[in-house]
């Protein structure tokens, strides 16, 4: 039987990646995933979803205001639909987390989402409250702290790295001031005043261009071996 999953964490736990291999599961098995992305977290005309590592497939925006029960049962019109995966749901409507809910109950689909649970306040976000109490299946995505510890918690910083703790909860292209942290770190952070190092995203490509080339020299000395 269909179910409404919910796959949630901070940020940086690879959402979007797990969201990705599901969709190549099913399409690699002669299957056809839908993929939703919100308009909220998209460039202008920018349809689709990518992961950090650098894959990505293409999405259908949907906005604030759509039917999406409506949209997949019209989808269903032209063609079979196996599965519908949704990106960033925590900006779903609740209103539209019932829609989904119909998608799985009176059209027999499952229905994955994908998104963060909480905002750089620790306060949910509507989309992801609703999720929470309505999905068949809560499934937690793991990331790090810097400690050490799991990270549960997301922080909005400035460029120093001090907390950030006003302004709107959603923050389009701001992706470069967000870090996950545990919940310890997070009282520390917002309410002790305690300075987080910024990821530097420059120097983290960096070191994975540095990996890259030192596993291409591994394979290649191997090969060499294996004349």
């Amino acid at each position: 039987m269909a179910k409404l999953y919910f796959y949630y964490s901070a940020m940086n736990a690879g959402k979007s990646t797990t969201l990705l291999q599901s969709a190549w599961n099913y399409r690699e098995r002669g299957l056809h995933p839908v993929i939703l992305s919100p308009v909220a977290d998209r460039d202008s005309g920018q349809a689709r979803v990518s992961s950090r590592i650098g894959i990505s497939s293409p999405a259908l925006l949907f906005g604030v205001d759509d039917d999406l029960f409506g949209l997949i049962d019209a989808m269903l019109e032209q063609h079979n639909i196996h599965c519908v995966l949704v990106d960033e749901a925590q900006f779903l409507s609740q209103a539209q987390v019932r829609q989904l809910s119909d998608v799985v109950d009176d059209l027999n689909i499952p229905v994955l989402t994908y998104g963060l649970r909480t905002d750089f306040r620790g306060q949910l976000f509507p989309g992801s409250s609703e999720l929470l109490a309505w999905a068949d299946e809560l499934v937690e995505l793991k990331t790090i702290c810097h400690t050490g510890r799991k990270a549960t918690m997301v922080v909005r910083v400035d460029e120093h790295g001090y907390a950030i703790t006003d302004g709107a909860q959603v923050e389009i292209g701001g992706n470069e001031r967000y870090v996950s942290v545990s919940r310890r770190e997070f009282k520390a952070i917002v309410h002790g005043g305690k300075q987080v190092k910024v990821i530097d995203r420059n120097r983290l490509e960096q070191y994975a261009g540095d990996q890259g080339e030192e596993v291409d020299q591994t394979i290649a000395t191997q090969q060499s071996l294996l004349g």
